[in-house]
């Protein structure tokens, strides 16, 4: 089963991508070459360059992040409530239509 993402850019475009289960978002973001996530470090969790915004109700529906995501979302900019790094996401059914924001810039 394959579950539908839309990204949307800091200028409004939106994107609508196909993701497999069990991969990152990250992962179908850089396949899908997704305007504003860089991935520098291939999702070993060490740029903070696959940071993004996930709107309710999916934001919700995900684990909350680990220790470690949250201390690099601490160095992040454009940090909200709702950022996440894309590459400790886990594509589930319940984030099919889900609404994801990239920022205005990684760095």
């Amino acid at each position: 089963m394959m579950v539908k993402l839309n990204f949307i850019s800091h200028s409004g475009a939106k994107q609508a991508v196909e993701a497999e289960l069990g991969e990152t978002l990250m992962e179908a973001a850089v396949r899908n070459k997704v305007e504003g996530i860089e991935a520098s470090c291939g999702g070993s969790m060490a740029c903070g360059t696959c940071h993004a915004y996930i709107s309710e109700p999916w934001f919700s529906a995900i684990p909350s992040p680990s220790e470690s995501e949250a201390a690099m979302l601490d160095f992040g900019i454009h940090v909200r409530s709702t950022s996440r790094l894309c590459c400790q996401i886990t594509v589930s059914e319940s984030l099919d239509g889900a609404e994801i924001e990239t920022p205005e810039s990684q760095v």
